[in-house]
């Protein structure tokens, strides 16, 4: 075996190893790295902010470009530690599967012991929308977006991005994905500044969308459903990755998502997605089984991609 393949096959195992991590531990509870970026992400825009898209680029070319030049290190050390057991670590530490799990499966239990008020606080964990006012249904409606969108965002990008480019692509992702979240959102100051940031996210984030779709499509309740309803629907929404997400998910679960939703008093008319019912509680527990088995999914994907077609 050449030392290239050997290579692109230690990464491909530990991509399985740290998404098996994700599921037995969830996220690390202190010292996350994701956190610590966040802070020295908080930490430069205070030199770097500016009310233009310029200074957007260079904050977001600094941080991702710094991140991914750091994960490039270690091929720099004469004795690395293996392969696998870092692909292993910046996995772990990068794919949000069995948190996010957690938060949805939190919500749910607290609708099902009728605590509507704890239910919406656990919401804020989940979404930018106002909480405050939502019915459980509304509730369960923004829970289970939140699911679709976030197993792609959270758990198959990443995932893609590994095999695609090794701990550089696992790495580069969240760091771009996490200023999104920070900086790439609609606001007086935000407008310019972001916009390098979200964009950016949204085109990282395009194949790892489609493979959470085309998943949701083979692995969902109603394949044929879940198609059509992602073929027709998708183009609804305003993001181009979280339309297919939701689409096929509405699809496979013969539900429909979309409505009207309020950011801080700025209010979104989303289209309606599928044909079926509004989603309810029983909706809300088999879409986490759907995640799940998409994560498992894109994590075979990952590794026969990086093991087999990319190391051959």
């Amino acid at each position: 075996m050449s030392r290239r393949r050997g290579r692109r096959r230690g990464t491909a195992t530990g991509l399985l190893l740290g998404l098996a991590a994700d599921r037995l531990l969830g996220d690390p509870r202190r010292g996350h790295p994701v956190a610590g970026f966040g802070r020295v992400a908080a930490g430069l825009e205070q030199r770097t902010w500016r009310d233009d898209r310029v200074a957007g680029v260079v904050h977001v070319g600094v941080l991702v470009g710094g991140t991914v030049a750091l994960a490039l290190a270690p091929e720099q050390v004469r004795r690395p530690v293996p392969r696998a057991l870092l692909t292993a670590a910046a996995t772990w530490a990068v794919v949000g599967g069995t948190s996010l799990d957690r938060e949805a499966a939190e919500v749910g239990r607290l609708l099902a012991a009728g605590d509507l008020p704890a239910a919406r606080v656990q919401l804020t964990h989940l979404v930018g929308r106002d909480t405050s006012q939502l019915d459980e249904a509304e509730i369960v409606r923004a829970t289970l977006e939140s699911l679709a969108e976030n197993t792609s965002d959270a758990v198959v990008a990443p995932l893609v991005w590994g095999a695609i480019a090794g701990i550089p692509g696992l790495l580069g992702h969240r760091a771009a994905n996490t200023l999104d979240a920070m900086v790439g959102h609609r606001s007086p100051r935000y407008e310019r500044f972001g916009w390098a940031a979200a964009r950016f996210d949204d085109l990282l984030n395009l194949p790892g969308a489609r493979l959470t779709a085309a998943l949701a499509v083979v692995l969902g309740d109603d394949p044929a459903n879940a198609w059509r309803t992602w073929r027709r629907d998708a183009s609804g929404h305003p993001s181009p990755n979280a339309g297919p997400v939701e689409a096929a998910f509405a699809g496979a679960l013969g539900i429909h998502l979309g409505g009207t939703n309020d950011y801080a008093g700025r209010v979104e008319h989303r289209a309606v997605m599928g044909d079926g019912p509004a989603p309810t509680r029983a909706d809300l527990e088999r879409a986490r089984v759907l995640a799940r088995r998409i994560g498992l999914a894109a994590g075979l994907t990952a590794w026969l991609t990086r093991s087999s077609i990319m190391g051959a």
